[in-house]
């Protein structure tokens, strides 16, 4: 049965270099085999390093390493070709299929590459002090929990999700991955190493080398360093976690064997993206429309562009006028969060004759109201995500990174629940669909001047606390920290739950005027 499996993987492996797909797949392993060149001579590099440096280095690129095994299937929808309900019709031998399945699995291209960099890493082990046969040992289980943690990641895709990713599901994923790790890049490449671990990167490598992620590297660096605590610390989470691997690995493959295949999700594959991926109810529906709406109509994409540059103006201004420098960058980002708040104020005028939809199903005004906010967020969160960080490793004080979060949390969400009102209290007419998202329609009424300034500055005044806590935790100490991300968080929660609220209620009232408006705008 080995046989056959390595024999079909083989297979496969040659089949890819079949057909109308050989020049990605060879583009593809170039590129691989530039990457694994790359590492492995930075991993080589890590010999003449200080054991604090190596330990850095190692420890967090095997649990990046790690994780981006059991991650990357989930998020790519990666399909195992080794997958076990492709051995289910020969009648296989179910406890022997985990191992026979995991040896197979180490016939890959990525298995070669994580292999060479693991032979890399062993050498260097062996350079800074751990005895030869721990450094092999633990080459070996990197290796092997590595290639256990990528079947377990494509055996839990395989079971909990779609079977044909949608782009829409894909792009969430990368969103979050955007939102997570673009910050902390930022924060390790603004620290001063000067040959030696920042205090912050030191507590955080000590702290996640107790992690099942970690903890194989961090037991053959704590046992270079005679750290008899720490390499038993380590060496009981490493073996706990290899334990754990290969039972969850063991249970999904007789749960694929042993099972009815998941019923396909027609939804899916019919092509209908957002709203096959979202909730199928009046919630989900609306964000759906929405989105497309946000993400094809040239309108929308206009506003979405102008916000940042927008934000990054503000500082040419203040700069003219005498503001230091400092002081200055730390404007666009709530800047850009207060106009991302802003910007839904007027989303009932946008829809035009859609909103017959809307009024037509009796959807509730909440579900109206948090629907048409999904766009806004799949959008502004991102953004600000990116923005925060490097605008404090530009001005180099993360000190200010709770209080930055919670000026611009108070000022996007609250702004967010004052749009929620006002675009149901007060629509006024703007380009229809197909027009120049510049051209300026005439109004019949006085609301379209003064809407969108009570939406701008009810925002402002909403935020103010927050506002004069931030000034202070810049211009005092770092005391006011906590007090201004607790009460920025507490504050735009609180104005976009009311606004969520007041803004569904105002709806469910004036279903008819709003139509009224929306023929005649």
């Amino acid at each position: 049965m080995v046989a056959h499996v390595l024999r079909l993987r083989l297979a496969l492996m040659l089949g890819a270099l079949r057909g109308d797909r050989v020049v990605r797949t060879v583009v593809g392993l170039l590129a691989l085999a530039a990457a694994t060149v790359a590492v492995c001579t930075a991993v080589l590099s890590l010999a003449d390093a200080p054991l604090a440096v190596a330990r850095t280095v190692l420890v967090l690129g095997g649990a990046a390493s790690l994780l981006g095994f059991l991650v990357g299937p989930i998020l790519t929808g990666t399909v195992d070709q080794l997958d076990p309900r492709r051995f289910g019709v020969f009648g296989v031998d179910v406890p022997h299929m985990p191992w026979i399945l995991a040896i197979g699995g180490l016939v890959s291209v990525p298995s070669f590459a994580l292999i060479a960099v693991a032979v890399c890493v062993v050498i260097v082990l062996i350079e800074l002090g751990t005895p030869t046969a721990i450094a092999v040992l633990v080459g070996v289980i990197g290796v092997i929990s590595s290639n256990i943690a990528a079947r377990v990641g494509m055996a839990t895709s395989a079971l909990l999700l779609p079977e044909r990713r949608s782009r829409e599901l894909t792009a969430l994923f990368v969103l979050l991955v955007v939102v997570v790790a673009f910050p902390v890049a930022v924060f390790l490449a603004s620290l001063e190493w000067d040959g030696r671990v920042p205090e912050a990167v030191a507590s955080a490598t000590a702290a996640i080398g107790l992690t099942p992620f970690a903890a194989v590297p961090a037991f053959a660096l704590s046992v270079a360093g005679s750290d008899s605590a720490g390499a038993w610390a380590s060496g009981l989470v490493a073996l706990f976690t290899v334990l754990a691997l290969w039972g969850g690995w063991s249970w999904l493959v007789r749960r694929l064997l042993t099972s009815t295949d998941r019923p396909a999700t027609s939804r899916e594959r019919s092509g209908l993206g957002w709203f096959g991926l979202l909730p199928p109810n009046a919630f989900g529906a609306i964000a759906s429309r929405s989105l497309v709406y946000w993400l094809r109509d040239r309108r929308y994409i206009v506003n979405f562009v102008i916000v940042p540059i927008a934000g990054i103006l503000t500082v040419f201004p203040l700069l003219v006028a005498g503001v230091p420098l400092y002081i200055a960058a730390l404007v666009p980002v709530p800047v850009m969060a207060l106009f991302f708040g802003w910007l839904p104020h007027n989303d009932v005028a946008y829809d035009s004759t859609a909103l017959w939809v809307h009024v037509a199903s009796g959807v509730r005004g909440v579900a109206d109201r948090a629907g048409r906010l999904i766009p806004i967020c799949l959008v502004a969160v991102p953004t600000l995500a990116v923005a925060i960080p490097l605008t404090l490793a530009m001005v180099e004080s993360w000190y200010l990174l709770m209080p930055m979060i919670g000026l611009t949390a108070s000022l996007f969400l609250g702004g967010l629940g004052v749009s929620s009102v006002i675009s149901v209290t007060s629509p006024y007419a703007v380009s229809r669909p197909g027009d120049s998202p510049f051209q300026q329609p005439q109004r019949s009424a006085s609301r379209g001047g003064y809407a969108p300034a009570i939406a701008f500055i009810s925002a402002l005044v909403l935020s103010a606390p927050t506002i004069w806590l931030f000034v202070m935790t810049v211009i005092e100490d770092d005391s006011y920290n906590p007090a201004t991300f607790w009460v920025g968080i507490g504050t735009g929660l609180v104005v976009l739950a009311l606004g969520l609220v007041i803004g569904g209620r105002v709806y469910d009232r004036g279903g008819a005027r709003l139509m009224e408006f929306v023929e005649t705008a």
